[in-house]
């Protein structure tokens, strides 16, 4: 349930970082908007690829490369907020960013966590 959502979240939050991009590009802010347009709508396509991982350590990296791309993504967002360079309200999406780190680092931790455990009964 919580990789459907996850898949969910980051899918409509590349959608909103489009928009965004398109709006940073039409105030001539070409650099900034194309690094937070590689970076927000490549959350989603590392879920994706966990989703389709072919083990749960594949999954564990996926995930937690999308959980990177997140934190990196809101990085980003700061400095576009902080500079007031735009006019495009950046809270939403912060937000958004904020929610996806949380749900993205509670299933790498998760997963973490059960893949140790499952290792360790294996190895007594």
């Amino acid at each position: 349930m919580a990789k459907s959502i996850v898949h969910e979240k980051s899918f409509l939050f590349a959608l909103e970082v489009i928009e965004l991009f398109k709006k940073l590009q039409a105030e001539h802010e070409y650099v900034l908007s194309k690094q937070l347009l590689r970076n927000g709508t490549s959350i989603g396509a590392n879920v994706e690829e966990a989703l389709a991982g072919q083990s749960r350590r594949d999954f564990l990296s996926k995930m937690a490369v999308a959980s990177k791309g997140a934190r990196e993504t809101r990085y980003w967002l700061a400095p576009l907020r902080k500079s007031n360079f735009t006019r495009a309200e950046l809270n939403p999406a912060l937000d958004k960013i904020d929610e996806l780190i949380r749900v993205l680092t509670s299933i790498v931790k998760t997963t973490a966590e059960n893949t140790a455990t499952q290792n360790s009964k294996f190895k007594t």
